[in-house]
């Protein structure tokens, strides 16, 4: 199709504004390194700004049953320009394994498959991504569709294994197909033969940062747990599908409530419900008003069933818009509305993500400047105070100079006084560090862990093995109680070194920030609320083998717990950073002035003569850090003009 569709148009328009962007904080950068404003720190911190906003993607999810039309809804929305089918949409060729596709310009076009047998290991497929090792990689010829066809019908392969070997690898009965009796009596069952894949594609919109998951139906979910917690809580939006030909079913309904973060009421704003295959409700015979009547029943159905607003729920045929945008028939791709869903998607979702990443990208450039402006501010006053000095010695005798000497040596006592408490503070500061970190870090978890599996491991009843997993929670929980009171603890302490450095030195006063425990606490409550709804139920316990049982454990909640502990270790070392790098940068700058103003009235005493030559020396210097304050504050500006610049989309995407 020669005219760019809306939702490419404002994806590019994003991914241009994105691309702008980086391009004035990285100017930034090169400014403040040339005004000698960068320090190790800044040039850290603004590196990691550059990265993210290079890393940017845009999540979307698409979650059906089997036989929704979900992969045929990805080629038309999406992958239309191929003039065919990209991802297998014909009967019996559905999606087996969740499928993710995006663009990583460090690798040749291909399609990833993780193997089923994986499950076997203790390992995620979080922690499988980045051993290449653990992948079948086929590569993707873009100008033959009959192999890239072929390649990509792979996602939908399964394969046939005894009831034994399907039941370690986690499939159970219900994730698995019905079992059948070959040669010698042996039960096999048929399984996907894939656990995960990842298609990388050279695609335009992938380029911009677009990332598609196609998942699998129900029963697939149920086999790989961490397919819910893992992938779709990180999607920025999540396309519902349903099929109008068949309503909304008890699956569906299932499926529906089985939300990533636990409460489906906290995201109905972020997923849109798709009422696909309407073309099976057109009828010739009928007027065009009446099958537009069937049509808004079957979305005020689904609505009501799925308790949301009817203006959420968008009907389409993904079948007849492929064909609509393959053949140019515009008139048949209106009659599919799919461009009213294509019009939600770009209107609401990309401006949504365009807000959330310029305001981040804001609070870090204002965080950067107001760090670096306090430093300059600090080095303005000493300047203007040495100054005022200076300027009261002009006709006055030697004697007042001598007693400015006198005064800085008295000054240069209570600083290394000061500076003999600082180590020493800095010292118990390792300290609780190293203790908060004992309390808190992975070797603990990894301890707790082990402790859990070998208490699974010891007990022959199911008692023992609740009260194992349960303990896994409440060693949790003390462990990060224990680390609030540490943290509280390093906060008071370094709270009232802040007032005794701001009354000894003069200082300018700060107030470090405290650091509080109670989301990852909020978080461990929302894991084991699930342990207990998915897991601790009298049925897993009786039905399932403690083997697997105990190793599904293990890839879901306690993956889980991992990522709350490194998300908690990160967030943890940033505060620490936090808290003593301002104090460190008063002691530096500090000290610094303090050499300097000595060094000053030494040489105005050794020759009088001077004092004029340094006066206008000083008066440049602070000059100079008036113009590094102007330029600091028309960096943040245009950083401010930059994330207000919507940047409308091409023309295209207006007609």
């Amino acid at each position: 199709m020669a005219q760019l569709r809306e939702l490419a148009a404002r994806f590019e328009a994003y991914g241009d504004w994105r691309d702008r962007l980086a391009h004035g904080v990285a100017a930034m950068q090169a400014s403040l390194r040339e005004r000698d404003l960068a320090d190790a720190q800044v040039d850290l911190r603004i590196q990691q700004l550059l990265e993210r906003l290079r890393e940017d993607q845009l999540v979307v999810a698409f979650v059906a049953e089997c036989s929704r039309g979900k992969s045929e809804l990805i080629n038309a929305i999406f992958f239309a320009d191929f003039g065919a089918r990209l991802l297998p949409a014909a009967a019996g060729r559905t999606t087996t394994c969740p499928t993710e596709l995006l663009f990583d310009a460090a690798l040749p076009p291909s399609i990833r498959l993780l193997p089923i047998e994986t499950r076997l290991q203790d390992a995620s497929v979080r922690e499988l991504r980045s051993h290449a090792d653990a992948w079948m990689t086929f590569p993707l010829d873009l100008a033959d569709a009959g192999q890239l066809g072929a390649a990509l019908a792979q996602v939908s392969q399964v394969k046939e294994v005894p009831v034994a070997l399907a039941r370690a690898l986690g499939l159970d009965d219900d994730a698995a197909g019905p079992a059948q009796e070959i040669g010698g009596g042996d039960a096999r069952v048929s399984v996907p033969c894939w656990r995960h894949a990842i298609l990388n594609l050279p695609h335009p919109l992938l380029r911009q940062g677009l990332v598609i998951i196609d998942t699998p139906g129900l029963n697939a979910i149920g086999a790989e747990p961490e397919l819910t917690p893992s992938v779709l809580s990180g999607a920025h939006v999540t396309l519902f599908v349903l099929a109008a030909d068949a309503g909304v079913t008890r699956s569906d309904l299932d499926l529906w409530k089985r939300d990533p973060a636990g409460d489906a009421s906290a995201h109905k704003a972020a997923r849109i419900v798709v009422l696909n295959k309407i073309d099976s409700l057109w009828d010739d015979r009928k007027p065009e008003a009446a099958v537009a009547a069937d049509i808004d029943r079957q979305v005020q159905a689904a609505a009501a069933l799925l308790e949301l607003s009817p203006a959420q729920v968008f009907p389409v045929s993904a079948h007849q818009a492929l064909l609509a945008k393959v053949n140019g028939d515009d008139a048949l791709l209106e009659r599919s509305r799919l461009p009213a869903l294509e019009k939600a998607l770009s209107r609401t979702l990309i401006p949504a993500k365009r807000d959330l990443v310029g305001a981040a990208t804001q609070a870090e450039v204002r965080g950067l400047a107001s760090g670096i402006r306090a430093r300059l501010e600090t080095q303005q006053a000493s300047i203007a105070e040495q100054l005022v000095e200076l300027r009261e010695l002009r006709g006055r005798n030697q004697d007042v100079v001598q007693h400015m000497l006198d005064r800085g040596a008295m000054e240069k006592e209570l600083f290394e006084g000061s500076m003999q408490r600082f180590n020493a503070l800095r010292t118990v500061f390792t300290q609780q560090t190293n203790a908060l970190f004992d309390i808190i870090g992975l070797e603990a978890l990894r301890t707790n862990a082990g402790r859990t599996r070998r208490g699974i491991e010891r007990s022959p009843f199911t008692k023992g093995v609740r009260a194992a997993m349960a303990d896994f929670f409440t060693s949790i929980r003390r462990d990060f109680g224990a680390a609030a009171v540490r943290a509280a603890e390093i906060h008071e302490m370094m709270q009232a070194m802040y007032a005794r450095f701001a009354a000894e030195l003069g200082t300018e006063a700060f107030a470090p920030p405290s650091f509080s425990m109670l989301k990852y606490q909020k978080e461990i409550d929302r894991l084991e609320r699930a342990y207990n709804q998915h897991f601790n139920t009298l049925w897993n316990m009786l039905s399932k083998a403690k083997f697997t049982l105990t190793r599904r454990f293990f890839e879901t909640v306690a993956s889980r717990v991992k990522h709350v502990y490194e998300i908690a270790n990160r967030d943890i070392e940033g505060w620490l950073r936090s808290v003593m790098s301002p104090l460190e940068t008063h002691v530096r700058e500090h000290h610094l002035q303090l050499q300097r103003r000595l060094e000053s009235v030494e040489r105005i005493h050794a020759a009088s003569a001077e004092l004029e030559a340094r006066i206008g020396e000083l008066d440049q210097q602070h000059e100079a850090f008036a113009m590094q304050m102007t330029e600091l504050r028309r960096a943040v500006e245009a950083i401010d003009v930059l994330v207000l610049q919507t940047g409308a989309p091409p023309a295209a995407a207006n007609a």
